[in-house]
């Protein structure tokens, strides 16, 4: 619901607001004059006259871009004085994202949101659940030499996650758990001996970690995700394959953590429910 304002009470609060910018931004009345193209005696009644009379919105407009502040702020319509531009940028930032495991900039948001509830849409297996054997085999043929080097500085970061304080829930679709288990697509060529030994420490982690982590499998013909993680109520970060989107403003984390919830309520097995599908898959391995 909008507040009505007095317009006198909007024209001192303009005319607060214009005294504010002007210091912060270090322009003189005289230099904001000239910036705008208007008489120095237009900034002087702006500044310190008194009644209720606003100036035009050409003005309202000039001031606010020639002191980087939004017109909206300056005329009470918002709390923000950032630009719309600012405001975009700050709610959105694009990175590079890496061919590796748990980057720095990833680590670094999990830190961030240590406490909250951090909802994860994994692009294969979730990495905090992996094995070393499954980590060589994906990650070598992208870092090479370097592999041994980065996952041993991931699984500190992947067992700092496994001991936080934040609450865990992984949705992902039943047929990425099947297809590792089996080794068919991406998994293809991956050893049963690597697949049975990643199931077991599956389920040890779902048994160990529950009610604090959760997994929950859904159907992929019924319901869809990108690679996502949702860092509380602070930032929605997706994968994008070379880079991460993450948004901050609070809306859109709103609306992907609603999309999550979908994806919980809707799953075809339930986190309490996985160790023991996860049992049945190795015994379809071994049996």
């Amino acid at each position: 619901m909008s507040i009505k304002i007095d317009k006198r009470t909007r024209a001192e609060q303009f005319r607060l607001r214009l005294i504010r910018a002007l210091r912060d931004s270090g322009l003189s009345q005289s230099a904001l004059a000239r910036q705008i193209s208007v008489d120095r005696s237009t900034i002087s009644q702006l500044v310190g006259g008194d009644g209720a009379r606003l100036p035009n919105a050409h003005v309202v407009g000039a001031c606010a871009s020639a002191l980087g502040v939004s017109a909206d702020w300056l005329l009470s319509l918002s709390d923000r004085p950032e630009s719309a531009a600012e405001l975009l940028a700050g709610a959105l930032s694009l990175s590079e994202a890496p061919r590796a495991l748990v980057d720095a900039r990833i680590f670094d948001w999990h830190r961030e949101a240590a406490g909250y509830k951090i909802r994860h849409v994994p692009a294969t297996l979730p990495d905090m659940m992996k094995t070393r054997a499954l980590l060589e085999w994906e990650y070598t043929p992208h870092l090479g030499r370097t592999a041994g080097q980065a996952i041993g500085a991931s699984e500190d970061r992947l067992a700092w996650m496994r001991q936080s304080q934040s609450d865990y829930e992984i949705a992902m679709p039943i047929y990425e758990l099947h297809s590792f288990a089996h080794g068919t697509g991406y998994y293809q060529d991956l050893p049963l001996q690597t697949r049975i030994e990643q199931l077991d420490n599956f389920e040890r982690l779902c048994t160990q970690l529950y009610p604090r982590l959760r997994v929950y499998l859904f159907d992929a013909k019924r319901l869809y995700s990108s690679p996502l993680t949702i860092f509380g109520p602070l930032l929605c970060v997706f994968y994008a394959g070379s880079h991460y989107m993450a948004f901050r403003d609070s809306d859109r984390i709103e609306t992907f953590t609603q999309h999550f919830d979908t994806l919980i309520r809707e799953a075809d097995l339930t986190a309490r429910q996985l160790p023991d599908h996860l049992r049945a898959l190795k015994a379809s391995l071994t049996g």
